[in-house]
């Protein structure tokens, strides 16, 4: 998914408080902890309150600045349940198969106040999760460290509410030297710790992905799923450059304009268009693959529309085209989809009647 801008106010402050919090552990007041992100405590416990990436980063910074604690971030990153993260962590919880549960984490990742790329890999022996912070201009050694030891932490955690306190990694690797004075933290138990490795990764044996998830339902991880799809719609639309270009698009997917029309329209050049684009890691062509691929499974699961109705819908010359794609973005024909998305809902009808009965 195309990044949303670094000053984009699009997420909740949990991130923030939790930093916060942490520090007031430590005696430092929010008002230090603030200093500099233009929010104040009150803000942050503000219903509806909605803040930018550079005002979590700002927060981090200053936690470096402040903080003697050289555990904050594994404690920080270790406040972060399920219940933090709203609809996204409902439909995670709520998700029957692990394997499944893996692939949406990273899918909406977006929806999840991110600092961090996040991307997961099943061998035959292990799941690795690897990780990197996103690339802010602003950035240095020690804002990366922190940044990653918060994101491990936090996967930690958010997998052993999914699958159980049990669950411990094999291996943490680190893409930076040992630290002076490391303590491995107590979530680290009986696990290798190695640094200077090829990549920030978590490694744990794949056979955590085949047991059954205690807090699974089929009747409602469909629904959830339907509204992250919507909440992850709605953030494209309204961050950044890349929302400008999505609304325009979205006005007429059949008949969309071209990049230098789009530009006209922004009032600026083509050149320029495709630069600030690209500053936000994306791409004119990459948005209207993107906005494609939802807008095609919310017509396959919501309407009755044919293949053929749709292809004409997304600009596609016909439904072979749209097929081809279809099956590039998900790995099974749109028949497929709307027959699975069909069966999700019949269970979904079922279930509630049944609970009345």
């Amino acid at each position: 998914m195309a990044a949303v801008g670094f000053g984009e106010k699009v997420y909740t402050a949990a991130k923030i408080v939790a930093l916060v919090e942490a520090l007031a552990d430590e005696g430092i007041s929010p008002e230090q902890a603030l200093h500099g992100t233009g929010l104040s405590s009150e803000d942050m416990y503000a219903v509806g309150a909605k803040v930018s990436i550079n005002q979590i980063l700002n927060c981090c910074r200053n936690a470096l600045a402040l903080s003697h604690d050289t555990q904050l971030p594994f404690k920080v990153g270790s406040r972060f349940h399920i219940s933090t993260y709203g609809m996204y962590g409902y439909a995670m919880l709520s998700s029957s198969d692990f394997r499944r549960t893996m692939d949406f984490a990273v899918r909406y990742h977006a929806l999840a106040m991110p600092l961090t790329t996040i991307s997961f890999e099943e061998t035959s022996h292990w799941g690795i999760w690897t990780i990197d912070p996103i690339s802010h201009p602003k950035s240095d050694a020690r804002l990366y460290r922190f940044q990653i030891e918060m994101q491990i932490a936090t996967h930690l955690c958010l997998q052993r509410d999914l699958m159980g306190a049990a669950f411990a990694p094999n291996q943490i690797s680190f893409a930076y030297p040992c630290p002076l004075g490391f303590r491995s933290p107590a979530e680290f138990s009986d696990c290798l710790v190695r640094f200077d490795q090829p990549a920030n990764q978590i490694v744990f044996d794949a056979k955590w992905l085949d047991d059954a998830a205690r807090l699974g339902n089929r009747t409602t991880h469909p629904i959830a799923l339907e509204l992250c799809e919507d909440l992850l719609l709605a953030l494209w639309r309204q961050t950044g450059t890349a929302g400008k270009v999505r609304k325009i698009l979205l006005e007429d997917l059949a008949q969309r304009p071209s990049l230098s029309v789009t530009a006209k329209r922004l009032r600026t050049t083509a050149r320029t268009l495709r630069r600030k684009l690209d500053q936000e890691g994306t791409s004119y062509r990459q948005l209207l693959d993107e906005l494609r691929q939802h807008i095609a499974m919310k017509y396959l699961r919501e309407t009755e529309m044919t293949r053929e109705d749709i292809a004409y819908a997304l600009g596609y010359s016909d439904a072979a085209n749209f097929r081809h794609a279809f099956r590039r973005w998900t790995a099974m024909s749109p028949t497929a989809f709307r027959h699975r998305a069909a069966q999700n809902d019949d269970e979904t009808a079922k279930n509630i009647l049944s609970s009345r009965g």
